[in-house]
C-alpha cells in the first residue's frame, strides 16, 4: 500500500507525494482521511515562506524565538490541522475505539495517519463529517471570544470575516454581544449578517471606528477582536475601542508592524491589548484550571452538534487532494469567494 502526503518543497512549491504507511503500535489507531481543511492563516504563512519558524528556532525552555542553527527543514511534510476521517485499524490495547468510527483531530494533510488513540475524537453521528474540519478553526475563534471576556450587551467588533472571523462573530452573538462585523469583502459581510451581526462595515468604504462611535453614543466598542492578522486592521480596532477597553489580537501577524501606531489611540485611551493563541495550557489569562485547549475544541464541536453554530455554509471549495497546489494558489490570491477550502481524500 502507498500513503499520500502533502509536501512543501519551498515557498509556493506544493505537491501531493507518495510515502510508505506507518506501522501501528501500542495505544494507536490508523485513520483514513476523508477531509482535511486548509488554514488560510498559518498554512499560508508556510506556503509563502513568511512564517517565523522558517527563519528562526522556537526555544521551548525560554519560550523565545532564537537565531536558526540549521537550514530550513524542507520539505515540510504533512502540515495541516483540520482533519476528519475513519478509523480503519485499532491496536489490541485500545478499548474505546473501533474500526469504522468517524473521528476528528489533527494529523495533517495525508491520506492516512497512525496516531495515539486519545488524539482523535468521535464525531456525533448526526453531523456531516465535513463539519468536523472546523474543530480547530472553531477553537481558535472561541479562544478569541474567551480572551475578550465578553458580557451581555457589550458592543463587540470583529475585524476580519474569513472563516475564523465569521465563527467568532457567531460565537460573540451567542455570548450576548451586539456584534459589528468588519471586512472589505461584501459577500463575507453578508455571511456575518446571517450569523447575527447587527452592523456590517465595509472597511474599504468607511471607518469602523467612526461607525462604532456613532452606534455607541461616542463611546466606542467595549471589545474588539482582530482576527485578520493585518496590522492596519489592528490599528483600526484600537481606534474603535472605548477608553480602557480591550482589543484581542488573535491574527497571525507577519513581518514588521507597518500601519500600526501605538503612540496614538492605544496610548491615549489606555487600551488593553491581549494576545489570543489556541496552543498552550490555557486560552487566556485568568482561565487556568478551568479552560484548556481540549475543552475549547470540544465545546465548539458541542455547539455545532446542538445546532447553535452551523459551519457548513462556510465551505466554499472541496477539491481532490491531488489538486492541493491549485487550492493553495486560490487562497494565496485572496479570491473573494474563497472561504473554507477543503481537500478530499479518496
Amino acid at each position: 500500500m502507498v500513503n499520500w502526503v502533502v509536501s512543501l518543497a519551498g515557498p509556493r512549491r506544493i505537491s501531493l507525494e507518495p510515502c510508505p504507511p506507518d506501522p501501528l503500535g501500542p495505544g494507536q489507531v490508523r485513520v483514513r482521511t476523508r477531509y482535511s481543511g486548509i488554514s488560510a492563516g498559518t498554512e499560508l504563512t508556510l506556503y509563502r515562506g513568511s512564517n517565523p519558524r522558517l527563519s528562526k528556532d522556537w526555544d521551548d525552555v525560554s519560550r523565545m524565538f532564537v537565531p536558526r542553527r540549521s537550514t530550513v527543514p524542507y520539505p515540510l511534510v504533512g502540515f495541516g490541522y483540520e482533519e476528519v476521517g475513519e478509523v480503519v485499524e485499532v491496536a489490541p490495547d485500545v478499548p474505546d475505539r473501533r474500526a469504522g468510527q468517524v473521528v476528528w483531530g489533527i494529523w495533517g494533510h495525508r491520506a492516512e495517519a497512525v496516531v495515539p488513540a486519545g488524539a482523535v475524537h468521535p464525531l456525533s453521528p448526526d453531523l456531516d463529517p465535513l463539519a468536523a474540519v472546523f474543530a480547530r478553526p472553531g477553537a481558535i475563534a472561541l479562544t478569541a471570544v474567551l480572551a475578550g471576556d465578553l458580557h451581555l450587551g457589550d458592543w463587540v467588533a470583529v475585524f476580519g470575516q474569513g472563516v475564523i472571523g465569521l465563527l467568532a462573530t457567531r460565537l460573540a452573538v451567542l455570548s450576548g454581544a451586539r456584534v459589528v462585523a468588519v471586512d472589505r469583502v461584501p459577500a463575507r459581510l453578508a455571511h456575518a449578517a446571517r450569523l447575527g451581526a447587527r452592523i456590517a462595515v465595509d472597511a474599504g468604504a468607511e471607518s469602523a471606528a467612526a461607525v462604532l462611535r456613532r452606534a455607541t453614543g461616542g463611546r466606542g466598542a467595549d471589545v474588539c477582536l482582530e482576527v485578520s492578522g493585518a496590522y492596519p486592521a489592528l490599528h483600526e480596532a484600537i481606534r474603535s475601542t472605548a477608553h480602557a477597553g480591550r482589543v484581542v489580537a488573535a491574527g497571525f501577524y507577519q513581518g514588521q508592524a507597518d500601519g500600526l501606531g501605538l503612540g496614538e489611540e492605544f496610548h491615549h485611551n489606555r487600551i488593553q491589548l491581549v494576545a489570543a493563541q489556541v496552543s498552550g495550557p490555557t486560552p487566556a489569562p485568568g482561565m487556568a484550571g478551568r479552560w484548556t485547549g481540549a475543552r475549547v475544541a470540544h465545546t465548539f464541536m458541542d455547539l455545532v452538534a446542538e445546532g447553535s453554530v452551523d459551519p457548513l455554509p462556510l465551505v466554499s471549495h472541496v477539491v481532490d487532494a491531488s489538486a492541493v497546489a491549485d487550492a493553495l494558489a486560490l487562497l494565496d490570491r485572496g479570491d473573494a469567494d474563497a472561504l473554507q477550502v477543503v481537500l478530499r481524500f479518496p
